[in-house]
């Protein structure tokens, strides 16, 4: 999932600056340039989600000290 982000965030990019070249009203530019800015968005939180450690990952064999250590 981190390489899909990593490719969407390009795509939001070159979107938003077609839609620069592309559309002469301000609204329907301003429009997709907002799009735009949300897919680069939408592409950062996919890779940095699939960057991130799952808390089994963190500690593959458990927590080194025991809970009842904790408690005293």
């Amino acid at each position: 999932m981190k390489y899909a982000g990593l490719l969407v965030m390009p795509a939001g990019f070159f979107l938003a600056v077609a839609a620069l070249i592309l559309f002469p009203d301000a609204g329907m530019r301003a429009t997709f340039v907002v799009c735009g800015l949300a897919v680069e968005l939408l592409g950062l939180a996919v890779a940095v989600r699939g960057h991130m450690q799952r808390p089994q990952e963190a500690h593959p064999g458990g927590p080194a000290i025991a809970p009842e250590a904790h408690r005293r």
